[in-house]
């Protein structure tokens, strides 16, 4: 097996492993009506491990950023209870005929194993609110005997109230844990590149972590993109740079579209949310007073269409341009 082929099943299992731990270190908050006390990372564990003992899943909402194992854990835990499962992609099929068609077709049948049915429905953040989302609460009713449901999501604020009040919501959230969660993630890349034979430089490795972080997903697929001549040296480095804003300012000062579209272009490789908050940090210091607002108001409607565009790169353009009329600099 190649080192590219390899590392790529290597992926799957590290995802899984690193999203156990991130599962570990969350916390479980959920409507009043189904109320789990916050307690500490192993008692997290337990309550999915009670899952599991008992052949039991409920309804369930998972939030948080992307590539933190929210769909892995997902699938493991119908694995471990042994239940049929569908994945259906949000983000793909965000129309009512989802619902009529996959949704309703699989939950309506009986599973093959006697057990309950399980539909998972990745990126659920992104099914139209007015119509789609509704409709599943009825689904959810209606299938409530033979099948339960699992929603993904990176936002949960964009999940309408009825679907949360009929779930359990777990949020995958890092908080204090950020450092240690990095470090165990260190270790395990480490492990990945050495059972690869690749040879790597530490210092990138966690260059690479330090920048994607929590994105395990993205961290692993920039190591296996890197690793493609069986090395990962300190001569990336260069590639992996945090975001430089002295060249966009003077671009946006002097009204240099062609400068800034190369600007966007090498930097596309940043996270978007990132990205978004360093343009906020930077900018604020170098425009007029009245012009602040503005460009607050610009970069949160970017920041939230990044969620859900289809080409990051003219949204990104999109709101360096209006940013560059609209606002006024020093």
């Amino acid at each position: 097996m190649s080192k590219l082929r390899s590392i790529t099943w290597l992926v799957v299992v590290t995802i899984f492993a690193v999203a156990l731990v991130i599962l570990a270190l969350s916390h479980m908050v959920t409507d009043p009506a189904h109320v789990i006390p916050e307690l500490g990372g192993d008692a997290i564990k337990n309550t999915f491990q009670e899952y599991v003992n008992r052949k039991e899943i409920p309804n369930l909402l998972l939030s948080g950023s992307a590539g933190v194992g929210k769909t892995t854990i997902a699938k493991a835990l119908c694995n471990e209870v042994g239940c049929d499962y569908i994945v259906i992609n949000g983000s793909d099929e965000s129309g009512i005929d989802v619902l009529r068609n996959k949704i309703k077709n699989y939950a309506s049948s009986v599973s093959l194993s006697g057990g309950r049915k399980v539909v998972i429905i990745d990126e659920a953040d992104y099914l139209n609110p007015n119509s789609t989302q509704p409709a599943l609460r009825g689904a959810i009713e209606e299938f409530s005997s033979n099948c339960s449901f699992i929603f993904t999501c990176n936002f949960k604020n964009r999940i309408i109230d009825p679907i949360h009040s009929r779930c359990s919501v777990v949020d995958f959230k890092i908080n204090g844990a950020k450092a240690k969660m990095a470090a165990a993630f260190f270790k395990r890349c480490e492990w990945i590149l050495e059972q690869e034979g690749i040879t790597y430089d530490k210092e990138v490795v966690a260059a690479v972590i330090t920048k994607h972080f929590p994105d395990n997903r993205r961290v692993l697929n920039e190591l296996q993109r890197y690793s493609v001549s069986g090395t990962i040296d300190k001569g990336i480095l260069s590639n992996i740079a945090d975001v430089q804003l002295d060249t966009l300012i003077t671009s946006l000062k002097d009204k240099d579209f062609a400068s800034t579209r190369k600007w966007v272009t090498n930097n596309l490789d940043n996270d978007p949310i990132k990205l978004y908050r360093k343009l906020y940090d930077g900018l604020y210091e170098v425009l007029k007073p009245p012009s602040v607002p503005q460009l607050v108001l610009i970069l949160a409607k970017y920041q939230y269409q990044a969620a859900f565009v289809a080409d990051h790169e003219i949204n990104l353009i999109a709101c360096l341009t209006e940013i560059m009329v609209e606002c006024e600099f020093k």
